[in-house]
């Protein structure tokens, strides 16, 4: 915290605060930021070393967000090093991957950048060769940030040639119908994701097959990579179906 109150600076806090919406209303409502930007922040994890869980803890009980940040960050080293083949420690990863589970169940992963920066690092990890039940669960969830991680955490799966969970997700939450902007980005991201890199015919499958009822910024994250014919005929489809 020391580290981060010296990396501190106000006309970032302020720009930030702006950035991720924390005004009344707004999906960061009530968030507080320090103005220290996500290199600086890596670099201070980097710099100090491993952090126990105890610390970890201490740093997601801040209501300040670069705390969180850090403690995050910090969280992902410690499963990585626990996954590590030579020393691989599967009890190690699943008390961490409980303690992930509890932080986003207090509230603590809650602002989109949050869940980026840790939901496929130590979740989607955790749940490569294990059943992945729990991301239905929290997908079915109306929080926004539990169906996010749930979105967000299939992508250490397509970095491994598997696009069933994402498929299945995005499937699941057009037939829950999440218009909000940022479901609809981190659907249309990882769908993007499956046809670059996992298989372009199965991306192209889901779109032929949903893109009337895809939300316009859903489809167009997911088509971004497509040439230009291709994403207009999917627009026109989706505009003929409304």
């Amino acid at each position: 915290m020391a580290a981060l109150k010296d990396a501190a600076d106000a006309g970032d806090a302020a720009f930030l605060q702006r950035f991720f919406k924390t005004g009344p209303g707004e999906y960061g409502e009530g968030d507080v930021f320090i103005g220290v930007r996500v290199p600086a922040v890596r670099a201070i994890v980097k710099r100090l070393g491993p952090l126990s869980l105890e610390s970890i803890d201490e740093l997601l009980q801040s209501h300040v967000h670069e705390h969180r940040l850090t403690g995050l960050i910090a969280l992902n080293a410690l499963f990585a090093r626990a996954s590590a083949s030579r020393t691989r420690d599967d009890d190690e990863r699943e008390r961490l991957a409980a303690f992930y589970l509890n932080a986003l169940r207090a509230g603590r992963v809650n602002n989109w950048d949050l869940v980026d920066a840790s939901a496929e690092y130590v979740l989607g990890e955790y749940l490569v060769d294990r059943p992945r039940f729990i991301l239905f669960e929290l997908a079915d969830s109306d929080d926004l940030w539990w169906r996010r991680v749930a979105i967000l955490s299939t992508f250490a799966f397509i970095k491994r040639g598997d696009a069933s969970t994402t498929l299945e997700l995005a499937s699941r939450v057009l037939d829950i119908g999440d218009r909000r902007d940022l479901t609809q980005k981190a659907v249309g991201w990882m769908l993007r994701e499956v046809g670059k890199r996992v298989d372009r015919g199965l991306l192209i499958g889901f779109l032929d097959a949903n893109a009337e009822r895809m939300p316009a910024v859903m489809l167009s994250y997911a088509t971004e990579h497509l040439s230009a014919d291709e994403r207009a005929a999917y627009r026109a489809a989706r505009a003929r179906a409304r």
